[in-house]
Order: structure tokens, then C-alpha cells, then sequence
């Protein structure tokens, strides 16, 4: 059935194929599609995989043999380098032998279990039993194998999601939270793996200076008591632990062929480590060893010194003193003086392992916690002593070598539950890895928790408490090894070579760890470790490896260095768990794992377990790793290389972001939370480079409101055409905007003429309740010489659309002027000149340009007021300080009075020519040359006029009724020129306001080409319109009097009138804003969007 299925599948692909020649007649490729289906078939039947499925279910004892002979414990990665090292040994000749395909119990169970079994098993877990009793003990050891299993089941669930490939728990958290949380717990995870390098070095020296060759000691400890003794035997640790990690380093440098050659050897050791202690639990129940334990008192006794635990004993010569007589006394004698405790208390011998059926389980229960310093004495035991006597012959009894407590037992058990990673670090190597991947290391934690809860209870089920309590054992013996059958040799030899396995491949798998990271090339500072030998041994890497396990080996303590490598694997075991919840919420389509048995409560609670874990093992320790993981989330951050691998955290950005849009959508923001949301308009050249980068600088000192920014840019043409010119000018946009740090979004619209593309901008930037509520937008420059009037008629076009869609303008004049973000302004002041009541803007802009470091060490911005004559000053300026003061804005109020003067020579003068100028490029169509000769002889005859009016000035009367005329509307319209309703209706009062109207003055339009002297004569004897005027007027005064007290002023911020309704006076209204800000270097021309953005309340 498999066969016939898979064929359906080929042969479509086979009769697909391409015809080479269409000219084949029918029979031959009748025959041609035979022999290819054939073909097909052939593969088919030769691929089967029955027979491999077969062996999978029952295996033959040769597969069986094969499976163990290839056993390998290494990670991901190491074969390859293996086998690339032989093949340049053997001249280039390349093994056309595939690695072995393994299966879930070789593969992923095995290496687990000699992942997870460790030194704490064989050297910390009987004085765990004893310090923390049966119970305590038991809870420990439940809760961490209870994060293990559920880590295990989140991590089930990312390796069949997809191929882990080498870096294991690293790849995992970065492809699954992206490269910032991945990074910190990668290295994190490195780091755990290189301190676990040095605790099982650690362990491996301790097992061969204290239990195999103790005479083998640099620094004895004969003869030493208390502080003496500790630091000679740290002092040995140090020395034997660096000649074993130059050892080992330079196997695993040599090559990892040899280390893998031995991991059957160190398999076998745990295992047959494991079944003797059962062994020896079983045999207690039949025949307990023989392992006595002398007692003064109830202080339990160093037997090391002495050969009999008895003070005298009776012989045919008499009583006879012993060598524990000699300890305590000064002299052989029975009358010598004794040690006032010796003398007071008997001496008696205990079995130190009763065996499973004594009962001392019950004793057992309870944990008993020390200081450091105190004596080991057993509770059921009465004691003769006086509290006043001071402690004397300690280094006689069994003493505690550090304070003890509940959660220092957890930081120091937490290592012996590590390594379930083995298999997930294998996914390559494996022949079905999202079958072998759940099962191999859910199996492998069920079965070592098993063994570490099964062996709490059989340790205080079998031995005596103050035996579990001495660490190092009463007679200098391995208590475990006391305990196992059927010598004490095969736990200390096999652990000590369990230990060294396990230090050799944390050697060897920590620098390929980091060798992943490396090559990702997320931390730029440790690309120089992703290279190593031609082979691609990371050689930098196990030179770096070696030196921090270097540092953890002179700490030279296992009590020490465990909580340190718990707090490393904690957090990569948070973090897996963290990687799958998030995944299983976001629903990402994604996210497809073979392994169904997962759900994110599963994944929370064991991400909780673990920060409990985390401050339940060391609260400062657990400060530490996150302030290390936090730093190397930030520098990755900032500094690190940019990524793109689907992770969750962007996919939970996504959501995020949905949602917030859809709460932005209820209704518009308060004022309390306005904030300026910018959208910059920017011009580009022909090589889409942007024409005024002091823009994005503005831009970046206004960004204190921490609002959106959209940079826009507007091309003409068509986007099929322009699409490539589009993408140069985003490109260029995102470096500016980097290069400026501005932190935003850039846009770019195509259209047919500029004009459109910039309303589609205006109209179709932001999302949903994120978008704009403000444009940024320059001055048009140079726009009186130009030729093409359509730049400075699109702005003004959006200045209309602006208050259209009641947003908010802000235009920059001479932009080039402004300061970058590397100037700083230390002297000067902003001056502020509050026209009209725009909502707010002009307060609130001061405020947010103050907060950048450019203008921050500014003095006070000055506001000032402008004002008519009949309103009282003072009061007003009260009034605005007052006003200020509980907007929280510091600054000097000055209130200016406008009087309503004459209007002057040179305004009629400025205003007429204004006209005229505008009068005469509308009617006269000519080209560029010979507009430019006629506006020469228009010129020349305006000087001749000018001559002509200083030698007859104009009568008083008809001058002064020129100018005093304020309300007395514009000229008479001709027939020939009607007024439009709109401009018959303009009242008086509305030329006081910041909207100019133009009005008609009655001139006949001239026809096309009416270029001829009596034409042009005819413009220069108009008369000017008298709104026009007053407009010049008041933009006249209003520059003296700005000139007059901002000349210093570094910044001046101004009110923006509003463009003409009529766009016949669209060139009008740019001469006015001319006028308005003539002779002031920078300036900030401010208008309102209708809505107030600043407000007094909280």
C-alpha cells in the first residue's frame, strides 16, 4: 500500500517531464513515457522503507550491536568536523558512508541519561537526604524535576515544529523570540554549560583527592583544623582542577573523535553506577554492610585516628587505654587529664547503614539544619556539657563545613536535573526526530526522576542521619559507595569517570554553542569566535570556554559553582518555556508541532516554577544572570546584526499593535494625550536624494511628544514605471532617518503631477486611529525666481488641504539656517508671537523643542502678545502669566500694542508694485526670454515713474483718502469684471483677521499677447486694491515691530495666516508671508489644526 501510494505521488512528475524533440512520432513517445514510468517505479520499489520500519519495531541483535558501536554523546556538529579532519588526513579521499541514522533510544534517550545523571547523584545527594530529611528533600527534588518534564513538553513542541539544527535550546529561543532574546539566553545557556564544565571538574578531583588517592594532596591536610584545612584542600581543588581542564581541553582540541570513542565507555559507567547502588539497597534488606560509627555523647567522631571506639579496654594484663584515649588525653595514663567533655560523656558504636527494614526512615524524615561550624551529633543521643565550656579537639568530630538551608540545597540539587537538551541538540542526526525527540527525552526525565525520588527514599529508608549528614563520610568513605554492591570501587571509579565524560563534552559542546552564536552574528563582538581549524573545530571558542571554566574551577568549591550554573539553566529553561506559550497564543500559522501534548497553562507553569526556582536557589545570584541576560538583550539591541526569522515577538508586536489600533479607534485622543504626530513632507532631486535634510533634524528635536513620524516624498509619473525610483528614494529616506535617529516610518507615493501625489499623502498616510495630526513641511525656496510657479502654488494648495483636514501646519523658512542634532545652542532665547489662539500649538512647541539637547540649556522663551489699542495691556498680560504659570511652561510674557497707524509711502508703493508684477505675468504669455526683456523695460519705466512722482507728489486730499479708507470696499467692478458673491459679501471686520481675501479691483483682462508698451502702460496706471493694502500694511508692522524685538532671537515661532479663498490671490498671499517674515534668520511658522492640544488640568 505504502509503494502504490508513493508511486501515485511520482508519477505525475514523471509524465510531466519536458519532450526534447516535439517532432517524436506518437509511438515513440508512447514508448518514451513507458520506459520513464518504469523508471520511476524502479526508485520506488528500491527506496521502500518497509524493511526499516520493521527493524524500528523489532530490532535484530546485529542492528542492535551497530546502534552501540556508533553511540555518540556529542553535540550537533562534532561529527562533521570529525569527519572532515579524517578526510584531510587521508589525502582528500572523501567516505561516500553516511552517518549512522540513529533512532530515539540511541539517539535522544541514552544521551539524556548521561546527560542528567551527574556528580550531585554520586557525591551530594546522601547529605541532601540528610540535611533536608526525607521530606524536604523530596519536595526539592519533585519541583525541579517537575520544571524539567514541562520544559521537556514546551521544548517537545518547538523541535517538532520544525529542524533544530546545531545551537539546540539557542535556536530554538531565537527563531522562536527573535534574535535579541535568543542572543542573551544562548549565551546565557553557554555559560551554564561552561560552569557545568568546571562543577563536574570540581567533582572528579574531589572523588580522587578524598576518596582514591588522598595522599596525592600538594597541600596536606594532616594536622590542620577549621579555616587552615578548608583553604588547603580549596588550594588542591585549584591546582588538580587546572592540570585535569588542560587535560581535557587538549583532548577536545586535539580532536573529538577521541571523546567520542569513550562515550560508551562513560554510558556504561552510570549505568552500572546505578545498578549498584539498587543492588546494595536490596542486599541491605538481607546483609547490611558493616560500617560502624563511634559516637561521644552525641557528637559523632572523625574515625580516621584510632582503631576502637572505646576509651579503655580490658585485656589479661588489665584495663588498656585506646587510641581514642590518646586523642582526648594528655598522656596514656588512666589518671592523665582528659578533655572535660571526654570525661563526661560515654562512647558508644552505631551501624552507620541498618538497612531498609531498621525503621531509620522515621528518623529520617525531618531535615536538621546548621551553621557553619557546628557538630554533627545524633538527636536521639543525650549529651553531658556545660554551655559555658568552650569547644576544644574539633577537628576530632564531624563538623559542618557550611551553613545550610532550605534553598541552598535547591541551588545545589537543580544541576543533577540538567542536560535534557542531548537530544533536541541531535535533531540532524536523528532518523525521525519529531517522533524520537518527545519520547526519547520524556522518557529519559521520567526515568532519572524516578531514580533521584526513588533514591530520597531508600537513603533515609537505609542510612543513618548522622552518616547523611557528614559530606565527606565518616571513615573517608564514599557513603553511596559504602552502600552499593558489590564494592564501594565500582561508584567511586565509575563516578569518577562519569564526571570526567561529562566534563569532556561540556568542553566540547559549550564552544560549538558559541560558535552558533557567532556565526548568527546577532553579537558583533563575538564574530572572531566563529572561527576555528579548517575543519571547523572552534578553536577561539574552547580557548575562551576553558578560561571562564577556568574562573569557575578557582572558586574551587561544587557547593559554590552549582547555584551559579543553575541560574544560567534556569533562565534558558524559563525562556524555552516562554517560547512556546507565546507561540501557542499568537496562533501563528507557523506554528504546526508534530507533538500535541502542549498547552501554554503547561508552559506558564513551568516558566513560573523556574523564576521561583531562579530566587529560591539565590535572590542575588538571580539579580545577576538577569542583569547579564538584560545587558546582552539591550547591546543585541542596539548593536547587534538585524534579523528577520519569523519569531514570536514580532508576531506578538503584530497583535499588539492590532489591538491598540482597534482601542484608537473608539474615539480621538484627549488632550491630556495629544502629542504631535508629524507627518514630513520632503522634496527629492533626480538621484532621489533628499533636498533638505535639516528637516528630519527638526523633525528629531520636536520628536519629545514621543508621537508618530511619517516621512513622506512624492514622485511624478507612473508607479509601473517609477517603482524602482520609488524604492531608491524609501532607501534613501530610511538612511536619513537613521542618521538623523529619527524613529518613524517613511512613505512614497507616485502619481501623475506632484500635486495629486502630495493630497495622497496627506490623505492615505497612518492607520486607523495612528495617523497624523500634524504636517511638517519647508519653505518653498526661491520661489519668486523661478520659471515654474507650480511649487509655490502646490504649497499653498497644502495649506488649504491642511486646514481642510484640520491638521495642524508647521513650516520651517530657511530651513538650512536651522541647527543639526550635533549643534547646541547655550545663549539666546526663543521668542514666541501669539497672534491669534491657534488652539495651543505655539505653547506647546517651545515646551517640546526645550526637552531636545540642542536648544535644552536655552534661557526662557519669551511669549509675546499682540494686541489692538483699546484693550487693556496689563490686565492681558496678568492674565497670559497666570495662564502659563498653570500650564507648567516657564517663560517672560510681554504684551505689544498695535497701534493703528497711517499707512506709509512705501507700503502703497510695495503693494502696487505687488499687483502689477502679478497683473503682468498673468497677462502676458511669452516665453522666457522675452519675459525676461519685458519685465527689463517694465523696470525702466518704473523708475522713470518713480522720478516723475517725486517731482509731482499727490494731493493731500486724494492720499489721504487713499489710505484713511478703511472700510470702504475694494474698487467698483466693471462689467466687464463682476464680483463673485463671495467677494461682494466680504464685510469690513473680516480684514482684521489672519485670512486675506483677495478682491477684484476692476481691471478689463487683456488678451494673450497683449504685450505692447500702451498694455503694459495701462498696468502701471491701476490702482491698488485696498485690502491688499492693509494687508501689506499690517505686514509691514508687524516685521518692524518682530525686527525690532527678536533680532537676537534664535528661533522665532509665529502664527501662519490662512491662504486667500480665491486663488486669484495665491501669489499675493505668498508676497505677504514674505513680507511678514523679512529679515529674520529662523523662522517657525505655526497654524493650528482647530483643536486645542494643551490644557491647565491633570
Amino acid at each position: 500500500r505504502v509503494q502504490s501510494t508513493r508511486s501515485l505521488r511520482v508519477h505525475p512528475l514523471c509524465l510531466s517531464l519536458p519532450y526534447a524533440n516535439s517532432g517524436i512520432r506518437k509511438e515513440e513517445e508512447e514508448e518514451e513515457k513507458k520506459e520513464k514510468k518504469k523508471h520511476c517505479m524502479v526508485k520506488i520499489y528500491q527506496t521502500a522503507p518497509s524493511t526499516s520500519e520493521e527493524m524500528d519495531t523489532s530490532p535484530m541483535v546485529s542492528s542492535l550491536l551497530s546502534s552501540l558501536a556508533n553511540y555518540s554523546n556529542l553535540p550537533q556538529g562534532s561529527k562533521e568536523h570529525e569527519e572532515a579532519e579524517n578526510n584531510e588526513r587521508g589525502d582528500g579521499i572523501t567516505s561516500s558512508r553516511s552517518a549512522p541514522q540513529l533512532g530515539t533510544l540511541m539517539g535522544v534517550y541514552l544521551p539524556c541519561i548521561q546527560n542528567i545523571f551527574g556528580v550531585i547523584l554520586f557525591l551530594r545527594m546522601t547529605w541532601l537526604v540528610g540535611i533536608g530529611g526525607v521530606i524536604g528533600t523530596f519536595i526539592i527534588v519533585f519541583m525541579c524535576c517537575a520544571t524539567t518534564m514541562l520544559t521537556a513538553i514546551s521544548m517537545s513542541a518547538i523541535a517538532t515544529n520544525g529542524v533544530v539544527p546545531a545551537g539546540g535550546s539557542y535556536y530554538m529561543i531565537s527563531r522562536s523570540l527573535g534574535p535579541e532574546f535568543g542572543g542573551a539566553v544562548g549565551i546565557c545557556f553557554y555559560l551554564g554549560t561552561t560552569y557545568a564544565g568546571a562543577m563536574y571538574i570540581l567533582g572528579a578531583i574531589e572523588l580522587l583527592l578524598i576518596y582514591i588517592v588522598p595522599k596525592a594532596a600538594i597541600f596536606p591536610l594532616e594536622g590542620l583544623e577549621g579555616a587552615e584545612a578548608e583553604a588547603a584542600l580549596l588550594n588542591n581543588m585549584r591546582v588538580y582542577g587546572t592540570i585535569l581542564l588542560t587535560s581535557m581541553a587538549t583532548v577536545v582540541f586535539v580532536g573529538v573523535k577521541y571523546v567520542n570513542k569513550l562515550a560508551l565507555v562513560f554510558l556504561a559507567c552510570v549505568i552500572l553506577s546505578i545498578l549498584a547502588v539498587y543492588a546494595g539497597v536490596i542486599k541491605t534488606a538481607v546483609d547490611p554492610p558493616v560500617f560502624p560509627v563511634c559516637i561521644l555523647g552525641n557528637r559523632t567522631l572523625v574515625w580516621k585516628s584510632f582503631d576502637v571506639c572505646a576509651k579503655t579496654i580490658e585485656t589479661a594484663n588489665g584495663t588498656v587505654t585506646t587510641q581514642l584515649w590518646r586523642m582526648f588525653c594528655d598522656s596514656p595514663l588512666l589518671n592523665a587529664t582528659c578533655d572535660k567533655y571526654f570525661v563526661a560523656n560515654n562512647v558508644s558504636q552505631v551501624q552507620g547503614i541498618p538497612g531498609i527494614t531498621s525503621g531509620i526512615l522515621a528518623e529520617n524524615l525531618f531535615g536538621t539544619y546548621y551553621e557553619k561550624g557546628d557538630l554533627i551529633a545524633r538527636k536521639d543521643m543525650e549529651s553531658v556539657e556545660e554551655q559555658d565550656d568552650p569547644l576544644t579537639n574539633t577537628n576530632r568530630y564531624v563538623l559542618a563545613d557550611i551553613t545550610s538551608f532550605f534553598t541552598l540545597l535547591v541551588g545545589i540539587y537543580f544541576p543533577s536535573v540538567t542536560g535534557i537538551m542531548a537530544g533536541s541538540n541531535r535533531s540532524g542526526d536523528l532518523r525521525d526526530a519529531q517522533k524520537s525527540i518527545p519520547i526519547g527525552t520524556i522518557a529519559a526525565i521520567t526515568t532519572t526522576s524516578t531514580v533521584y525520588m526513588s533514591s530520597v527514599v531508600l537513603f533515609g529508608a537505609c542510612i543513618e542521619g548522622v552518616v547523611l549528614r557528614d559530606k565527606y563520610g565518616v571513615h573517608g568513605n564514599l557513603v553511596i559507595g559504602t552502600l552499593a554492591w558489590p564494592s564501594p570501587w565500582v561508584i567511586v571509579i565509575g563516578s569518577f569517570f562519569s564526571t570526567c565524560g561529562a566534563g569532556l563534552q561540556s568542553l566540547t559542546g559549550a564552544p560549538r554553542l558559541l560558535q552558533a552564536i557567532a556565526k548568527d552574528g546577532i553579537v558583533p563582538a563575538l564574530r572572531i569566535f566563529g572561527h576555528g581549524k579548517a575543519n571547523g573545530e572552534p578553536t577561539w571558542s574552547l580557548l575562551l570556554t576553558a578560561c571562564i571554566c577556568e574562573s569557575g574551577i578557582l572558586i574551587a568549591s561544587l557547593d559554590s559553582v552549582a547555584p551559579i550554573l543553575s541560574m544560567f539553566f534556569l533562565m534558558c529553561y524559563m525562556f524555552v518555556n516562554l517560547a512556546c506559550a507565546v507561540q501557542t497564543l499568537l496562533r501563528t500559522p507557523n506554528w504546526r508541532p508534530r507533538f500535541k501534548f502542549y498547552h501554554w497553562t503547561l508552559s506558564f507553569l513551568g516558566m513560573s516554577l523556574c523564576l521561583t526556582l531562579m530566587f529560591l536557589c539565590s535572590w542575588y545570584y538571580a539579580i545577576v544572570a538577569m542583569a547579564i541576560a538584560g545587558s546582552i538583550y539591550k547591546y543585541i539591541e542596539f548593536a547587534g546584526a538585524e534579523k528577520e526569522w519569523g519569531d514570536g515577538i514580532r508576531g506578538l508586536s503584530l497583535s499588539a499593535a492590532r489591538y491598540a489600533l482597534m482601542r484608537l479607534e473608539e474615539g480621538p485622543p484627549h488632550t491630556k494625550n495629544w502629542r504631535p504626530q508629524l507627518l514630513v513632507l520632503v522634496s527629492t532631486d533626480a538621484e532621489q536624494n533628499v533636498e533638505q535634510p535639516r528637516l528630519l533634524s527638526l523633525t528629531n528635536q520636536l520628536k519629545a511628544g514621543k508621537g508618530l513620524t511619517i516621512v513622506g516624498t512624492a514622485l511624478q509619473g507612473t508607479y509601473l514605471d517609477n517603482h524602482e525610483q520609488a524604492q531608491r528614494a524609501e532607501q534613501a529616506l530610511h538612511k536619513l532617518m537613521e542618521t538623523e535617529k529619527v524613529k518613524g516610518f517613511c512613505q512614497v507615493t507616485v502619481s501623475s503631477n506632484l500635486r495629486d501625489a502630495t493630497s495622497h499623502l496627506l490623505q492615505a498616510s497612518g492607520l486607523g486611529g495612528l495617523k497624523h495630526n500634524a504636517v511638517l513641511v519647508s519653505w518653498p525656496r526661491n520661489w519668486k525666481q523661478g520659471d515654474d510657479h507650480q511649487t509655490w502654488r502646490n504649497f499653498v494648495e497644502l495649506v488649504r488641504e491642511t486646514t481642510a483636514a484640520k491638521l495642524a501646519l508647521l513650516v520651517p523658512k530657511n530651513i538650512a539656517a536651522f541647527p543639526s542634532n550635533g549643534e547646541r545652542f547655550t545663549e539666546g532665547h526663543i521668542d514666541v508671537w501669539w497672534i491669534v489662539h491657534d488652539g495651543g500649538m505655539l505653547m506647546l512647541l517651545p515646551f517640546l523643542l526645550r526637552q531636545h539637547k540642542v536648544l535644552k540649556e536655552k534661557k526662557k522663551e519669551t511669549f509675546t502678545c499682540l494686541q489692538i489699542m483699546d484693550d487693556n495691556s496689563i490686565q492681558m498680560k496678568k492674565d497670559l502669566t497666570t495662564f502659563l504659570y498653570h500650564l507648567r511652561i516657564d517663560a517672560m510674557v510681554e504684551v505689544v500694542e498695535m497701534h493703528d497707524s497711517d499707512i506709509s509711502a512705501y507700503t502703497y508703493e510695495k503693494t502696487l508694485v505687488m499687483e502689477q508684477r502679478s497683473q503682468m505675468l498673468k497677462q502676458i504669455n511669452l516665453t522666457k526670454n522675452e519675459r525676461e526683456r519685458e519685465v527689463r523695460k517694465f523696470l525702466c519705466w518704473f523708475c522713470c515713474l518713480q522720478s516723475k512722482s517725486a517731482s509731482s507728489p499727490v494731493s493731500p486730499p486724494a492720499q489721504v483718502q487713499l489710505i484713511h479708507d478703511n472700510t470702504t470696499p475694494a474698487s467698483p467692478a466693471t462689467p466687464a469684471t463682476p464680483l463673485t458673491p463671495a467677494e461682494g459679501a466680504q464685510s469690513p471686520g473680516e480684514q482684521v483677521q489672519m485670512t486675506w481675501t483677495e478682491k477684484c479691483d476692476g481691471e478689463p483682462a487683456k488678451p494673450p499677447g497683449a504685450a505692447t508698451p500702451e498694455g503694459i502702460k495701462d498696468i502701471f496706471n491701476m490702482k491698488p486694491n485696498q485690502s491688499n493694502v492693509r494687508r501689506m500694511h499690517t505686514a509691514l508692522r508687524l516685521n518692524e515691530v518682530i525686527m525690532k524685538k527678536s533680532s537676537e532671537a534664535k528661533l522665532v515661532l509665529l502664527n501662519m495666516p490662512g491662504p486667500p479663498k480665491n486663488r486669484t490671490g495665491d501669489e499675493n498671499y505668498m508676497e505677504f508671508l514674505e513680507v511678514l517674515t523679512e529679515g529674520l534668520n529662523r523662522v517657525l511658522l505655526v497654524r493650528g489644526g482647530g483643536r486645542e492640544v494643551i490644557t491647565i488640568y491633570s
